[in-house]
C-alpha cells in the first residue's frame, strides 16, 4: 500500500503525491522554446521530485541528461580537466537511462577533453540534430565556484552561438537550488571557501545573464492537493469531504510540499485517520513541535543572522510594516529560505506553520529572558480535559499583568512589546495540544487578531494597543469585521490601555448579534 512521504524521493509507485501535470506542462513549454533556466527554491519544496517527474515527462520527445551536484566531492571540482571529465562519465551514465542508444551515450567520453574550450566543441558535435535536456540538481553544493562559473561561461556562449545559428547545444538547461546562481559566488565567499580575485570587482556578476525567468508556481494548490486526497481516498475507502481537508490544509501550509505531505502523514500515523478539519488543526499542533530539518535549519538562520532575527521579529512580534524589496539582502535572504513572500510590495510570512514556528521561538527566548512564574493549579483550571476555558485565560492574565510584568517594565517597552508578553503567558497553557496564529493580512504596530485553536474549539482574539477611547471602539469594530470572516458568534478583546487615567475592565459586550469578552489592561 502506498504511504505519504517526507524524506527523498517521492515515487508515484509508492507514495501519495499530488499531480503536477500542469506544472510540467508550463516547464515544457519554456524547453520547446530553447529557454535556459534556473529553479531556486526553499529547502524541501519538491525541487529534486519536480525534476524527476519532468525527464519522464519529457522522455517522448526530448533526450534528457540529469545529473546532480549532491553526489560530486571536492576533486571532481579541482581542475578543468576533472569538472570536465566528470560532466562527461555522468552524463554517458544518465544518456544510458533514456531511448538513445547505448553508443551514443558513450560517445559522450573522451579523455582528450581537458578543459573548456574542447568541452564547449564536444557538446557541440553531440546535440547536432538532437534536441537535449541538460539538468543538473543541487548546483550550490559545488566546491570551487569558480570552476562552476567557468562552466556556466561556456553554457552561454553556447547557447548565444545556438542563437545564432553557428553552432548545436543543449535545448534547454534546467539549474536547481537553493541559491539562485547569482547569489552563489556570496555563499561560498560567507563560507570561506571563495577568495574573489582582484578582477571580480563585483560580487553578483554573473555569466548566467542568458537565464529566463522561472514564474511557474512550485506550491501546490488546494485543488492539487485535492488529487492526491483523491487517491488516498480511493485506495482505503475513507470517508473524506477531499476538498474540505485539501483548502484546511492549503489555508495553513499555503502549499508547501513537505508541510502539506507531513501533515497528511501525522494524520494517517498518529491521529487515526481523523480526515477532519479538527484533525488538521490537531497535525498542526503536532507539526509545528517537530524537531524536524525544515525547522532546525529556520533556527539556526534566526541564531546565526542578527539581521535576520531583528526583521523577522519586527514584523511577527512588533507588527512593523516592511516593504518587499530583494535589493536588500536580508530580506533576499528570508524569501531565498521560503520564511516571506511579497504581499502588495510588503513583506508577508509565507504561511501559518512557518509563522507558528517562529512565533514559538520567538517566544521561548523570551521565556528564557524572563522567566514567567506559572503553576499547575492554573493550568488544570484552564484547561479540562478537550476544553479550553478563553475567558479565565484572560481574566488570569490580567492579574498576572497587573501583578508581574506591569510594575517592572516602563510604558515604552510595554506599548512595543505587549504581543510577546501576551504570548509568553499563553504558550505554555496550550500545553503542545493546542497552537496560535495571527492574521498576517491585519496586522500592524497597534493590533493583532489571534486565532487560537485548542482540539475543536477555535478562539478569535483582537490584542489592541489603545491611547484613545476611538482606538477602544474602532478596535471592536476590527474585531467585528473578523469574527464575520471567520464565522465567528464569540469573539475576545484584550486591549492594552495606555491612557492616563483607564480602568481595568472585564465584561462581555452584546454587539450586532454576537459577543464579545473584552478584558482591558
Amino acid at each position: 500500500m502506498r504511504e505519504f512521504n517526507t524524506t527523498g524521493l517521492c515515487n508515484p509507485n509508492k507514495h501519495y503525491m499530488v499531480d503536477i501535470t500542469d506544472k510540467l506542462v508550463q516547464i515544457e513549454k519554456m524547453i520547446a522554446k530553447g529557454k535556459y533556466f534556473t529553479i531556486n527554491r526553499a529547502r524541501q519544496y519538491g525541487k529534486t521530485t519536480t525534476l524527476r517527474r519532468l525527464r519522464r515527462f519529457l522522455a517522448e520527445h526530448y533526450t534528457v541528461i540529469s545529473l546532480s551536484f549532491e553526489s560530486w566531492g571536492d576533486s571532481n571540482f579541482s581542475t578543468e580537466k576533472t569538472f570536465c571529465q566528470t560532466f562527461l562519465e555522468d552524463a554517458s551514465f544518465s544518456l544510458k537511462q533514456t531511448h538513445e542508444p547505448i553508443s551514443y551515450g558513450e560517445e559522450w567520453l573522451n579523455p582528450a577533453v581537458d578543459n573548456f574550450k574542447k568541452l564547449q566543441r564536444h557538446i557541440s558535435s553531440l546535440c547536432q540534430g538532437k534536441k537535449i535536456v541538460l539538468m543538473i540538481d543541487e548546483v550550490d553544493k559545488i566546491s570551487n565556484n569558480r570552476i562552476f562559473l567557468n562552466f556556466l561561461g561556456i553554457l552561454r556562449d553556447s547557447y548565444l552561438d545556438r542563437e545564432d545559428e553557428i553552432a548545436a547545444t543543449f535545448q534547454s538547461v534546467i539549474l536547481t537550488g537553493l541559491y539562485d546562481i547569482k547569489n552563489i559566488k556570496l555563499k561560498m565567499i560567507g563560507d570561506g571557501a571563495h577568495i574573489p580575485l582582484e578582477e571580480e570587482n563585483h560580487l553578483r556578476n554573473s555569466p548566467w545573464n542568458i537565464a529566463s525567468e522561472f514564474s511557474v508556481q512550485m506550491s501546490f494548490s488546494s485543488s492539487e492537493i485535492v488529487t492526491m486526497l483523491e487517491e488516498y481516498k480511493q485506495d482505503t475507502k475513507t470517508n473524506m469531504d477531499t476538498k474540505t481537508v485539501a483548502e484546511e490544509l492549503f489555508s495553513y501550509t499555503s502549499g508547501y510540499p513537505f508541510m502539506v505531505s507531513r501533515l497528511c502523514q501525522l494524520i494517517h500515523d498518529k491521529l487515526d485517520k481523523d480526515w477532519t478539519i479538527y484533525g488538521v488543526r490537531k497535525a498542526v499542533s503536532l507539526l509545528v513541535r517537530e524537531d524536524n530539518q525544515l525547522f532546525v535549519d529556520m533556527s539556526k538562520n534566526l541564531e546565526n543572522n542578527r539581521q535576520l532575527y531583528e526583521s523577522l521579529y519586527a514584523v511577527l512580534i512588533l507588527g512593523h510594516s516592511q516593504s518587499f524589496s530583494y535589493d536588500n539582502p536580508v530580506i533576499e535572504m528570508a524569501a531565498r529560505y521560503g520564511y516571506i513572500k511579497d504581499r502588495n510590495g510588503k513583506i508577508q510570512i509565507s504561511n501559518k506553520i512557518f509563522e507558528t514556528r517562529m512565533m514559538n521561538y520567538f517566544v521561548s527566548k523570551n521565556e528564557v529572558a524572563q522567566p514567567l512564574a506559572k503553576t499547575n493549579a492554573l493550568y488544570h483550571r484552564i484547561t479540562v480535559g478537550s476544553s479550553f476555558d478563553m475567558q479565565l485565560c484572560l481574566q488570569k492574565f490580567a492579574e498576572f499583568y497587573h501583578r508581574e510584568i506591569y510594575p517592572t517594565k516602563d510604558k515604552k517597552f510595554l506599548e512595543e512589546h505587549y504581543r510577546i508578553v501576551f504570548l509568553t503567558y499563553l504558550k505554555p497553557l496550550l500545553n503542545g495540544v493546542g497552537h496560535y496564529h495571527q492574521e498576517s493580512k491585519l496586522i500592524d504596530d497597534t493590533r493583532m487578531d489571534l486565532v487560537v485553536n485548542y482540539f475543536q474549539q477555535e478562539f478569535i482574539i483582537e490584542l489592541k494597543r489603545i491611547f484613545t477611547e476611538s482606538d477602544r471602539t474602532g478596535g471592536i469594530q476590527q474585531l467585528l469585521e473578523y469574527m464575520d470572516k471567520r464565522h465567528a458568534a464569540t469573539g475576545y478583546y484584550l486591549t492594552f490601555d495606555f491612557r492616563k487615567k483607564s480602568e481595568s475592565r472585564s465584561e462581555w459586550l452584546e454587539l450586532e448579534g454576537k459577543r464579545i469578552l473584552e478584558i482591558s489592561v
